[in-house]
């Protein structure tokens, strides 16, 4: 079945492009290199008697040329050449998704090429800044060279990065002027391909059509393979392994002082956004990080005032914050790099620079603004980036030794705030402070926090006393932690691993206990772990342990919030249900240190030789994928509703003792952790269960939501296959299909269209003008052809789980639910003046009794973004709907920002319905959350399985 389960285009796209793809592409065939592995790992080409050829003499078209696209492969061909130059060293850093190899081009002079492994060094002992003194950090800054790293084509379809890559390269490897000399004696550059599988399907795609006019970068697939335009969010956990790639080279091996992502697209009426960015930026920063972006930021733009480039817009001029953590460049700043990020304009197939009246005048966002033009022509985009690039450069040479050095303090300024009391100022401390102050007063006239003058300008002076402010900031319990223990006897010790692993992959220090100890009267097994706060990366230890504390953020006073650039919480450890401690002294203990970038592994537990059978606790979500390899191979599984033999969680699995049994067992034990428990009898209220066949929609163009939900079957072992609308609306669903998962956005509304999540699904393709090998992805979801064909196979007995917006099947459906989120008045729903929670994190309760929820805690965190919650009518559960998830406090807040929090007390976020012979799982949080939240998944897992009985 799995044949046609793990369903992927990309392949298929590759194949039925790859001879019109060349179209327009002539190259001249290169000569075979001869490859030499050097002693320090790198790889690098040499083409005697060969100089480096430009980008013309190689791809038959100079980079930026009016619908031209070089594809990833005729690229790497010119990498190889490029390699030739005594200026480069290229670096394979890994394989992609897709299998293709991932490369970094060192450039630099031939001196510092020869001393790379020195330099990098250098690097590495500044940005971690581990017992270095102020005069050693500034020896090894003049001794060392700066390091900034550029990347492109993280997104495919944004063109200009991955083209731009290749134009500054060969100008950077063969211009001998007398700045990029400069450039190359002092700074070692990084020019990392972010997404090599993109890269070639959208150029094939592109390419493919003969007539210029007709060409298109609009995919039919993700450009990643799972998750597209997510490819940017995936930089603290690492799920993919281009993510992991490039975290190794950026946060364990070489530590570049500045780094710059390059996107598109700009603001409309601009040619690009880029630093300094709008508030509200993370409060756990360096200011040196703020400061920094300042810096280059005034570099970038000051360069293209010189140049006579204008259309640079920043701050308020676009939507990009430095608050979220997740992304290329977001994560590095919280590792303390300068990370840049311009969205640029620009595409082979020449585009217009419209008119935008409120663009068009100067002020502190747009210095200088662009007139609008009807044609704007790829090359000046490449130019523009070219430009910013060298901007960059010029910086990190004249400030070699102050960008190297600064990295230091911020890591030693990380180090000392992590040893000692430290109180991390937030805006709930600060309005605690305000708030403190005027309970005390009789009357609230006071001239503190006045919104007409919130800063003193006019009054020059607060009434405030120290006192007040001595009672938030200096409250021992309001302290930092100085450390987290994550104990080894937590219910989901193997998901704790992965949190644990995806901050050694973001080069955290973390610590493992080598016996049992004790810290403030808790005793703690041997086994655990402990992450310490007194770090370089201090900033992202607290960013992965501690809540978000999001500003409100509204256009003005009274008026609609201002959304978040991207989620505004995402605790980790939250997301992922792991336990732990918050230590606020100086503790130690029987403590080794891990060694740097070094992958932890679950210990390996012993499978016991069973009287009767085994058990496995339903709490730990790998037991789900020891559960399906055990199905896989015959062997009989059964659940066990209120837990057996010691273990009280419900839902436990029982596994009959066996031979094929204790071999799956033995097997599926490595790496996943699974503790299994030996029982001497079957528990008597124990089902059998079976694997379902389940389908996963889609749709052409593909669905970020349903890219991660494959990824996420993947790798816990659930077979599966791709339903796209068409396989829908042809009925007769129950004979190919026991659950249907819809993701979020795939549902429309009762009356009206969905926001979509593929650029697509508003102006889908005509099928005459879709190659016919995608033509079967082509569709949407309707209520006059859909909705039917789902009533049926729930009718018929078949399930339908639904995720976020997807809830709209339920009013489809006419349920006995509504919108919990309306005015009592109007029954309007809510306007943003009152209630607006843009992706954060909850806190929910739940009924574990539910099989729904086996396995799940009473109180569980959620990922929430304005999500669907409801009202269940009087008469609901007369008609078959249950509660699964609720939120029973006005104040579940738990990271990030919720304006009208109070509005969710009561309101029901998940339930199970009953409709005819199957049944509904409707949830409103993301339960699947871009494969980071791992204290929800349980509550998909749970409806992947059937009861047969005994």
């Amino acid at each position: 079945m799995k044949a046609f389960l793990n369903i992927r285009f990309s392949w298929m796209l590759s194949a039925v492009l790859l001879v019109t793809a060349s179209q327009g592409n002539a190259q001249t065939a290169p000569k075979k290199p001869l490859v030499v592995k050097t002693a320090d790992g790198y790889k690098q080409a040499k083409y005697p008697g060969q100089s480096v050829p430009s980008p013309k003499e190689h791809f038959g078209f100079n980079i930026g040329d009016d619908y031209k696209l070089a594809n990833y492969t005729q690229t790497v061909a010119y990498y190889n050449k490029l390699a030739a130059s005594p200026r480069t060293k290229l670096v394979d850093i890994g394989l992609t998704e897709e299998g293709r190899h991932e490369y970094m081009m060192v450039v630099s002079s031939p001196e510092n090429i020869k001393n790379l492994a020195m330099y990098k060094d250098i690097a590495q002992k500044l940005a971690r800044a581990e017992g270095l003194t102020n005069q050693q950090a500034l020896t090894l800054a003049a001794r060392g060279k700066a390091v900034v790293w550029i990347d492109g084509g993280l997104h495919a379809t944004e063109v200009v990065g991955a083209a731009q890559l290749i134009e500054t390269m060969y100008q950077l490897i063969s211009r001998k002027d007398p700045e990029n000399m400069r450039i190359l004696d002092n700074v070692i550059v990084l020019f990392t391909h972010a997404n090599p599988d993109g890269m070639e399907l959208v150029s094939n795609w592109y390419m493919k059509d003969a007539d210029p006019l007709k060409r298109n970068t609009e995919i039919p697939t993700l450009y990643e393979k799972y998750i597209g335009h997510d490819n940017n969010r995936d930089y603290y956990m690492m799920n993919t392994k281009e993510a992991t790639n490039m975290s190794r080279q950026l946060f364990l091996e070489w530590f570049p002082q500045i780094m710059y992502n390059h996107h598109q697209r700009g603001p409309e009426g601009s040619v690009l956004a880029g630093p300094p960015y709008r508030d509200p930026f993370n409060y756990v920063f360096d200011p040196l990080m703020i400061t920094g972006i300042d810096a280059l930021g005034a570099a970038m733009y000051s360069r293209l005032n010189v140049e006579n480039k204008p259309g640079y817009t920043r701050l308020t001029g676009s939507s990009f914050s430095t608050w979220y953590n997740g992304g290329l460049r977001t994560t590095t700043q919280f590792h303390n790099m300068i990370g840049l990020l311009t969205e640029i304009i620009g595409n082979p197939t020449p585009e217009k620079i419209p008119v935008v009246p409120a663009r068009l005048v100067p002020n502190g966002a747009t210095p200088n603004p662009v007139l609008p033009q009807d044609v704007w022509h790829f090359r000046q985009s490449i130019d523009y980036s070219v430009s910013l690039n060298y901007s960059v450069f010029d910086y990190a040479a004249r400030q070699r030794d102050e960008v190297l050095y600064n990295i230091y303090k911020m890591g030693k300024n990380s180090i000392d705030r992590g040893s000692k009391d430290n109180w991390t100022l937030s805006p709930k401390r600060t309005d605690a402070i305000t708030q403190a102050y005027r309970n005390d007063q009789k009357s609230s006239s006071d001239n503190a926090g006045s919104a007409g003058d919130p800063m003193g300008w006019m009054t020059r002076g607060s009434d405030i006393p120290m006192k007040y402010y001595d009672a938030v900031l200096k409250n021992p319990a309001n302290r930092d932690a100085r450390g987290y223990i994550i104990s080894a006897d937590q219910p989901d010790f193997p998901t704790a691993i992965k949190f644990l692993n995806a901050l050694i992959k973001s080069g955290i220090s973390v610590q493992k206990a080598t016996s049992g100890f004790s810290v403030e009267g808790i005793n703690y097994p041997a086994g655990s772990y402990i992450v310490k706060t007194d770090q370089a990366f201090r900033p992202h230890v607290l960013d992965m342990f501690e809540p978000q504390d999001h500003p409100n953020d509204f256009l003005y006073p009274g008026g609609p919030p201002i959304r978040p650039y991207d989620a505004a919480g995402w605790t980790l450890a939250f997301q992922m249900g792991v336990k732990f401690d918050r230590v606020l002294n100086n503790f130690g203990g029987p403590f080794v240190k891990i060694p740097y970038g070094q992958i932890q592994v679950p210990p390996k537990a012993v499978v016991p030789a069973a009287a009767k059978g085994y058990l496995l606790s339903s709490q730990v979500n790998n037991s789900f994928s020891v559960a399906n390899d055990l199905l896989k191979a015959g062997v009989e599984v059964y659940r066990v509703p209120k837990g057996a033999g010691g273990l009280a969680e419900t839902g436990t699995f029982y596994i009959p003792a066996g031979a094929m049994a204790k071999s799956v067992l033995d097997k599926a034990d490595a790496g996943l952790g699974v503790k299994v428990m030996a029982t001497d009898e079957m528990p008597a209220d124990a089902k059998k269960i079976t694997s379902l066949r389940i389908g996963l929609w889609d749709q052409y163009g593909g669905s970020i939501p349903s890219g991660w939900l494959r990824w996420l079957m993947e790798q816990n072992h659930f077979d599966y296959s791709i339903v796209y609308p068409q396989d829908i609306d042809a009925g007769n669903l129950d004979s190919k299909y026991d659950v249907i998962v819809f993701v979020t956005r795939a549902i429309p509304p009762v009356g009206g269209e969905p926001r979509s999540n593929s650029m697509f699904y508003d102006r889908m393709p005509k099928a005459e003008d879709t190659p016919s090998a995608f033509q079967k992805m082509l569709g949407k979801i309707t209520p006059e052809k859909s909705i039917p064909q789902l009533r049926s196979f729930l009718e018929a007995g078949g399930s339908i789980v639904t995720i976020g917006s997807s809830a709209n099947l339920a009013y489809h459906l006419g349920l006995p639910v509504h919108n919990a989120l309306v005015d009592k008045d109007s029954n309007k729903p809510l306007p943003g003046t009152k209630y607006y929670i843009p992706g954060s994190i909850l806190q929910a309760s739940v009924d574990p009794t539910v099989a729904a929820a086996w396995g799940m805690p009473a109180d569980v965190d959620v990922n929430f973004d304005n999500s669907p919650v409801f009202k269940l009518d009087d008469d609901a559960a007369k008609k078959g709907v249950q509660p699964i998830l609720w939120f029973a406090t006005d104040k579940p807040l738990r990271s990030g920002w919720a304006w009208g929090q109070s509005y969710l007390k009561d309101g029901v976020a998940g339930f199970a319905a009953q409709v005819g012979k199957g049944k509904l799982y409707t949830f409103g949080p993301d339960i699947t959350f871009r494969g980071q939240s791992h204290g929800t998944f349980k509550l998909l897992f749970n409806q992947f399985y059937g009861f047969t009985g005994k």
